[in-house]
């Protein structure tokens, strides 16, 4: 391709990769089983080095799709029209942490978890917390304003970003933003780049606020025999006043799930045959008779709502072991079958309903579905299983339709079809089921604005007709 000749001669050819097993690493991640290789893959040290990509492949309309660390779930790093898959690994330092003004700059390509580790050996707290936070990027996190388990109490990635580094498809670099907590300065250019799915423009460098480091944690695990006692005891626990740094549902053949395919245990007793769903339940804070005061209004709400047993971690590595179990559950059920993931979200108050109906689809369409997932904001994951469906079926308008049902389900009660996986290649033909015509024609319009044209990270977020 004479494109890659020539792009040859404007970088050093060394970032430039083409050998077979390389582009098969960046062919697919863990969206499903779907493959999409690029041409080349290019792994840029330097904003410089991207920002002389970027032009040269606006001026000759070469489609280039940002990549962190591929453990995204809707297809949003494969690159569907070839080109460019723009690796951003080299990108891999914490400059700076700013423990005076709470604040730290990282570049994109920094893991979750060594970030949230540096802060924490300063006392301070970054709480994004998504599964994958023991590989997946910063990067990654602004694309979709990840959230995790702590997003309950502490919000997602969006609320900790002051200000971003963006290498614009034409090339120009510039700031997003402003490193104060407070910018009223015209059109919030930062919030939108996030959750914009590497569709505007290439993140380099983040400024992130950071909290106080909580001393103290309690994690609880409560046992019921029917998912919907569980459900229902998620909103009536913040209704009588108690807010958790955390509150996760885990329906039993999640757990069976892991258990059969991880070597992790809860260590059940032969009673626990009759358990159905569990929720995992986090209390934080500074003081601990305040915290097993949390605990018991709790367990008081539990047990009104037919809670079979409670039980507390005791130890660090009993939390660890109950954390890797909830965190492990997509990758396990991955493991187990060929699976669609869902990311539907609702109001806190109407997740039994989205549970229900969601059930209530699998019989009538013929699926088995793992439900689990962020029950104390709403956020559901829905993995859809194969199973012994067919070919046809499975790849066709029946299960399309099963889908859409779920996604006409979440609006009813309040919601909207993903909250943290965003929308991607996977979820773009659903996105009428929610948003009108004039949403994506804003949308389209400031992707004509930012990208004119049309180069990053093409063919994804809606359908291009």
């Amino acid at each position: 391709m004479n494109w890659i000749e020539n792009l040859k001669k404007i970088v050093a050819e060394d970032i430039i990769f083409v050998d077979a097993k390389i582009l098969q690493n960046y062919a697919s991640d863990y969206t499903e089983d779907l493959v999409h290789f690029p041409d080349i893959v290019m792994k840029p040290n330097t904003v410089e080095e991207i920002s002389v990509i970027l032009k040269f492949c606006t001026e000759h309309k070469i489609p280039v799709t940002p990549r962190g660390a591929g453990t995204g779930l809707s297809g949003g790093s494969l690159p569907v029209n070839g080109g460019i898959s723009l690796s951003m690994e080299k990108f891999n330092r914490i400059l700076d942490i700013d423990e005076a003004n709470f604040q730290a700059t990282v570049e994109s390509g920094v893991i979750n978890e060594t970030f949230q580790q540096a802060v924490k050996e300063r006392g301070l707290f970054y709480p994004p917390d998504p599964a994958s936070k023991g590989s997946c990027f910063l990067g990654g996190n602004i694309a979709h304003s990840s959230g995790g388990p702590k997003a309950l109490k502490y919000g997602t990635t969006k609320d900790y970003v002051l200000n971003l580094q963006v290498v614009l498809p034409t090339g120009e670099i510039l700031w997003t933003g402003s490193d104060t907590l407070k910018n009223s300065t015209g059109y919030n250019l930062t919030q939108l780049m996030i959750g914009s799915e590497g569709t505007l423009g290439v993140v380099t460098k983040i400024v992130f606020k950071l909290l106080p480091l909580p001393k103290h944690d309690v994690l609880m695990l409560a046992k019921f025999k029917r998912i919907d006692d569980a459900c229902e005891a998620v909103p009536k626990i913040f209704i009588n006043g108690m807010s958790p740094s955390a509150l996760e549902l885990m329906e039993k053949n999640a757990v069976t799930y892991v258990e059969k395919h991880s070597g992790l245990s809860l260590n059940s007793s032969s009673e626990e045959n009759e358990i159905m769903a569990y929720l995992l339940i986090e209390v934080d804070g500074n003081d601990m008779d305040q915290l097993f005061t949390d605990c018991e209004g709790i367990n008081e709400v539990l047990e009104a709502n037919n809670v079979v047993e409670v039980q507390f971690a005791d130890t660090t590595e009993q939390k660890e072991q109950l954390w890797k179990i909830r965190r492990s559950i997509g990758e396990m059920v991955k493991i187990h079958s060929i699976y669609k993931e869902e990311d539907a979200v609702v109001k806190r108050a109407n997740l039994p309903a989205l549970v229900s109906g969601t059930k209530q689809l699998g019989d009538a369409y013929g699926f088995e579905s793992v439900c689990y997932g962020h029950a104390g904001d709403g956020n559901l994951h829905i993995n859809i299983l194969k199973g012994n469906m067919s070919d046809e079926n499975w790849n066709g308008p029946h299960l399309e339709e099963a889908i859409r049902k779920i996604f006409r389900l979440c609006k009813s009660l309040g919601g909207t079809i993903s909250g943290e996986h965003g929308i991607g290649l996977v979820q773009k033909k659903f996105m009428n089921e929610v948003l009108d015509p004039i949403h994506f024609k804003l949308m389209k319009g400031i992707k004509n604005t930012f990208d004119p044209s049309g180069i990053l990270n093409p063919n994804k977020i809606w359908e291009e007709h």
